[in-house]
């Protein structure tokens, strides 16, 4: 009977969790949704395993988890585009993408035992850039590119061509962006 009550308790929980989701535009932290449903941060890591494997698009961010929804309404046009720089560089080169009107999908390096490593990062403005960066320095994790002396890609995302050729310019006179 208990492990019935838990699962049913589970699905519930899972529920609610995935609603907060998707009405919610911005991301919410594991510790946020631990302390929303009283369970243990890494409950809500195996929760959102669970809603993902069922096929729910849900994002883990360096900011939380965020529902995307493709609904097909969105006419943005994305672009990969290939970068190098430093460590200390990473907001210069973030802030020139998100001041053209730039959503910085994601960020791509090429590992040589694990192959394509990709994480989320749905940068959308200055104040997810300044969060990202600020939780880079608590945290003391490293970037991605730091495997690959600097060089890594970007998925970018905008309304349309301009604003990523306005951005992609504005890398290429950073010195940052890679070209043939």
């Amino acid at each position: 009977m208990k492990g019935e009550s838990n699962k049913i308790l589970g699905e519930k929980r899972r529920k609610l969790i995935l609603s907060w989701l998707q009405e919610q535009q911005d991301p919410i932290t594991g510790k946020e949704l631990s302390e929303r449903t009283n369970v243990s941060r890494q409950v809500i890591v195996q929760d959102i395993s669970l809603l993902k494997a069922t096929g729910e698009p849900i994002i883990a961010t360096a900011r939380g988890y965020v529902y995307f929804q493709d609904n097909g309404a969105n006419q943005a046009v994305t672009r990969v585009i290939v970068v190098s720089h430093t460590t200390e560089q990473t907001a210069d080169e973030l802030y020139k993408l998100v001041d053209h009107g730039v959503v910085v999908r994601n960020v791509m390096v090429e590992h040589p035992i694990y192959g394509d490593l990709s994480g989320s990062l749905m940068l959308k403005n200055r104040r997810d850039v300044d969060a990202f960066i600020e939780e880079l320095k608590k945290t003391g994790a490293s970037l991605l590119s730091n495997l690959t002396e600097g060089v890594h890609l970007h998925t970018i995302e905008a309304e349309n061509e301009q604003q990523l050729d306005e951005a992609c310019e504005a890398l290429r006179a950073a010195g940052y962006l890679l070209e043939n």
